[in-house]
């Protein structure tokens, strides 16, 4: 390896100051470890000076230069040697010599070059931990010989946790480092067995001093870290340690945004307190991770990094790599700020190391894969290089040297050319971290420079004063010229504001809202629409105006904001939507995925892997969970309806695969529960073999638009339980029932599971009443008991029902039991007049409940020539052909089964298409009025042509005998 000529000077001179018997140990040294030798003792002060000042680690480093596991063994080799400490003074001379052995060996590591970067951060954290913990377990044992033992009230000792922040606590401390601590015990009390006890709080206080002064008090063999306490509740000025309940009381009440930023990384040091620190992670979680879309924690980021930024200019920190634009700390802010702002709903953005971090931000799709190499290719280095700045002296420093010995040493250990080489590389690594976060955080002067028209805010600074309200919206540059539009808009702004009165928004949200509103205002107001859109963006910021975090979301993407109000003008059921559910509105902030649903087959894949992240014994959350997903995908495929870049039956099949995908989990998360508390029915034990280990023997049948694969956005599902269970089953649970009743008990469980209503709203109406006998029948029913109802019971209108149904969960025995059913009771043959009457009576039956139209209106399902029309048409050719024509039963869906009446002749070809362009014409504009959130009903004249023909065959077919 050539070295650079200053750093084979820095060698020869270190060399020349190690004692002479030892440099007679180079001859007869392992030519490997000589070579390293010499290369470390010129790339660092500290590592020379440590091997003068202590010359028995040279042969220390002989036999350890090359170890792999050190770091498994930094607490076991530490705790052997603090046993023999007689008293404090001896302590901290050991744990000194210890860390700096130690440190010598990790910078010897860096400098070679031989391993990772988070090796070496990683050994460095272990490092710390062991001194930290084990100098802790020592002096505690000698506080309870002087003052007692703290107890819980079981009788068991009680610890002290210490909560390593920041680097430390995510397992990444650099070289040179401050650890941050905090200090918290679990419950308040006195010890005992001492002859004088003292309080808790008086115990842990004097232990804590006397472990920052193990750590921190400098000696003649130097210290070991700097120790910073003010992390902790109140700062300085607040008691160095805390009870349980004390840390709890502050943060729920006085916790500020940048003391969540640190709590992410918090982590309690030493495996052996980690049983106490279960409950006092439970409790900080919340404070830490909001269970909503929190993106206020962007601006109290931007707030911190402004500071920052100040800082630097004033200690004209230019060159420094971890706080100047694009440095380590703008990762680490980038990182976080998606932890804060979703690390309350996505799991894996809870973890305290910034890479893992980054992974998980690129796995769920929040930043580009390119981005995300970026600023774990710009970390690493950065890191490497503070890392190798800082083990030059073993001083805490981020800044580049100007020294030109020290400049050469890192272009060594960096592998660069030279000065320049390295410094193009800092400078390219650090441009392309400060743009990411320039996207993400921006800076804090952002607020000021919102160049909005004037007359958007004035409008909005008049909201309390109608009469000027009216005129500024009927003067240039608005002129909105309609009094009607002017007198409209003036009263919903008027009223919104008065609204915003009544509630208690906080100085914060008003805040928001008032740069929020002049935005939104800007883009409302220049649309023809406007009254309209207005009213509905209100009533949505109105639901939203206490929740600041979603007000946030907006200022701070302009473009969710322009994707809200497009969608909102384009269908009222988005806005409704998204009022009723403001947790879509983080869906607004990627367009691409907004307007490119998921393939269709991908949704049961991506809602087990959704309900993955959540606990499968946390039911509520798992609800929660399902609902969630629901509503976003329905999001999505309204959002590429509105833009047409989904057709009818395209949205159908999105609308039917996502229900199908939703009844699986439910009745995965019934099932659950069933067998947690009544095991399995016992006859399914026989049954999973080979590919049929998943077999439930239970199958549910879809009706209607389901079965048809026609469900729209409002649809209810029509369903029927089935299942194979023998007769004197039982289940295998401690709790044993009979099978027949598990399967009802499965049943019940499902529906509540469809029904309940959690904060994200129902998944499904569920309607039941297809079942055998209805309403007063069975809840679920055996196969046999279905055939045989359908068989010798079952009315015409429940086989014309059965036309439109199909298997939408079971293994594919229970559905070819099924079909095998259906198939049979199709194909029955039926006396023809019989049947024509009972389905015209059940057809005018239907119209007289629900054609809800108006004279001179036409109810586009319902009405005479209407939707209803040609699926009574359609089923009446299945029931009264499928004995002589059976491929008419192989299909549930209109379009299909009119194919299949073409194909055997029963209709023109010229009739069928006719047919089927109606229906499709009829049902597209059915959709497009529910988007809108308009009734099913249109003035008379609209589709006459198409309601004349559907009329013409259905009399030709089924002329009414009244």
């Amino acid at each position: 390896m050539m070295l650079f000529p200053l750093i084979v000077s820095a060698t020869e001179k270190a060399l020349n100051r190690l004692p002479s018997e030892l440099q007679q140990t180079f001859t007869e040294s392992i030519p490997e470890f000589d070579q390293q030798l010499k290369l470390a003792l010129g790339m660092s002060d500290f590592i020379a000076d440590s091997l003068v000042q202590d010359p028995a680690l040279v042969e220390w480093l002989k036999h350890h230069y090359d170890d792999t596991t050190h770091q498994d063994h930094y607490r076991q080799i530490l705790r052997e040697q603090l046993a023999q400490s007689r008293d404090e003074n001896d302590l901290l001379r050991r744990l000194r010599r210890f860390r700096r052995q130690e440190m010598v060996w990790i910078g010897w590591k860096d400098i070679q070059q031989n391993w990772s970067l988070v090796e070496s951060l990683s050994h460095l954290s272990k490092l710390a931990e062991a001194l930290i913990m084990e100098a802790y377990q020592w002096l505690y044992q000698h506080c309870c010989q002087q003052w007692g033992t703290p107890k819980n009230q079981q009788g068991g000792p009680l610890p002290m946790l210490i909560l390593g922040m920041g680097k430390l606590g995510g397992g990444e401390l650099n070289f040179s480092s401050d650890i941050d601590l905090i200090f918290t015990y679990p419950e308040n009390g006195e010890t005992q067995g001492s002859r004088r006890s003292i309080s808790h709080a008086q115990f842990f206080t004097r232990l804590g001093q006397r472990l920052i002064k193990a750590l921190d008090q400098q000696t003649f063999d130097g210290f070991c870290y700097r120790v910073d306490m003010r992390l902790r509740p109140f700062g300085e000025s607040g008691p160095l340690v805390m009870s349980f309940a004390a840390l709890e009381d502050y943060y729920q009440e006085q916790g500020r945004e940048w003391e969540r930023y640190a709590m992410i990384k918090a982590r309690v040091m030493g495996d052996e307190t980690q049983y106490a620190y279960q409950e006092l992670q439970s409790m900080l979680r919340p404070f830490v991770f909001r269970r909503y879309i929190d993106f206020s924690a962007i601006q109290s980021l931007r707030r911190m990094k402004s500071m920052i930024s100040s800082e630097v200019r004033r200690r004209k920190l230019d060159n420094n790599i971890k706080l100047g634009a694009g440095g380590i700390r703008e990762i680490e802010f980038i990182a976080q700020s998606f932890q804060l702002i979703r690390g309350g709903r996505e799991p894996t953005l809870r973890g305290r190391s910034l890479l893992s971090t980054l992974d998980a931000v690129e796995k769920l799709h929040l930043l580009a894969p390119l981005q995300v190499e970026q600023l774990k290719a710009a970390y690493c280095y950065l890191r490497r290089l503070e890392n190798l700045l800082q083990g030059i002296d073993d001083k805490q420093s981020q800044t580049l040297p100007d020294n030109e010995l020290n400049q050469q040493r890192l272009a060594q250990g960096m592998n660069e050319t030279g000065w320049k080489g390295l410094r193009d590389k800092v400078q390219y690594h650090m441009d392309a971290v400060h743009q990411v976060f320039e996207t993400i955080i921006g800076s804090e002067d952002e607020d000021d420079n919102h160049h909005y028209d004037v007359i958007y805010n004035e409008i909005w600074q008049l909201a309390e004063q109608p009469d000027l309200l009216q005129n500024a919206l009927s003067e240039p540059p608005l002129l909105i010229t309609s009094q009607q539009s002017v007198e409209q808009l003036a009263t919903l702004i008027f009223d919104f504001y008065l609204e915003l009165i009544k509630r208690t928004v906080g100085h914060r949200g008003r805040e928001v809202l008032n740069r929020l509103m002049p935005m939104l205002l800007s883009q409302v107001l220049p649309r023809e629409d406007h009254c309209q859109l207005l009213s509905q963006l209100i009533k949505l910021v109105t639901n939203i105006a206490t929740r600041t975090t979603y007000l946030e979301l907006l200022t701070e993407h302009p473009a969710a904001l322009s994707q809200l109000v497009k969608l909102c003008s384009a269908s009222e059921m988005i806005a409704s939507q998204l009022t009723r559910f403001p947790v879509l509105l983080d869906e607004l902030l990627d367009p691409n995925q907004l307007y490119n649903p998921i393939s269709p087959t991908e949704y049961s894949r991506l809602l087990t892997e959704f309900l993955t992240r959540i606990p499968e014994d946390d039911m509520e959350q798992q609800m929660e969970g399902v609902r969630q997903f629901k509503q976003i995908q329905l999001l999505r495929i309204a959002a590429a309806d509105t833009v047409g870049a989904l057709s009818l039956m395209k949205v159908s099949d999105h609308l039917t695969l996502l229900a199908e995908a939703i009844i699986s989990a439910v009745i995965n998360q019934a099932w659950y529960q069933m067998k947690f508390k009544y095991g399995e029915p016992s006859y399914l034990q026989s049954l999973r073999e080979g590919d049929e280990g998943s077999n439930r023997g239970f199958a549910v049948i879809g009706y209607g638009k389901v079965g048809g694969w026609e469900l729209g956005y409002g649809s209810d599902l029509d369903l029927v339980f089935l299942h194979n269970c023998p007769s004197q089953d039982q289940t295998d649970g401690k709790k044993s029932i009979d099978s027949k009743q598990f399967y009802l008990r499965l049943a019940q469980r499902i529906i509540h599971l469809f029904s309940t209503r959690t904060n994200s709203g129902i998944l499904y109406e569920v309607d039941m009443r297809l079942r055998p006998s209805g309403s007063s029948g069975l809840l679920v029913s055996t196969m046999d008991a279905f055939s045989e109802y359908q068989q010798q019971e079952a009315w015409t209108w429940e086989h014309q029902a059965l036309v439109r149904a199909r298997v939408v969960y079971g293994n594919q025995q229970l559905t070819e039991q099924f079909a095998a059913i259906r198939h049979q009771i199709l194909s029955r043959q039926r006396e023809n007049g019989a049947l024509q009457q009972q389905v015209i009576e059940m057809r005018e039956k239907m119209r007289g409940h629900l054609d809800s139209s108006h004279e001179g209106e036409f109810h586009l399902k319902q009405g005479v020539g209407g939707i209803t029309d040609i699926e009574f048409l359609t089923q009446y050719l299945v029931l009264n052909y499928s004995h002589q024509y059976p491929d008419l039963t192989q299909w549930q869906d209109n379009i299909r089964i009119l194919d299949a009446v073409a194909k055997c002749n029963l209709l023109d070809k010229a009739d069928v298409n006719q047919l089927q362009e109606s229906y499709c014409l009829l049902r597209d504009k059915i959709h497009h009025l529910n988007l809108r959130g308009v009734k099913a009903v249109v003035q008379e004249p609209e589709f006459e042509l198409q309601r004349q023909s559907i009329s013409k065959l259905w009399l030709s077919w089924l002329q009414s005998k009244k």
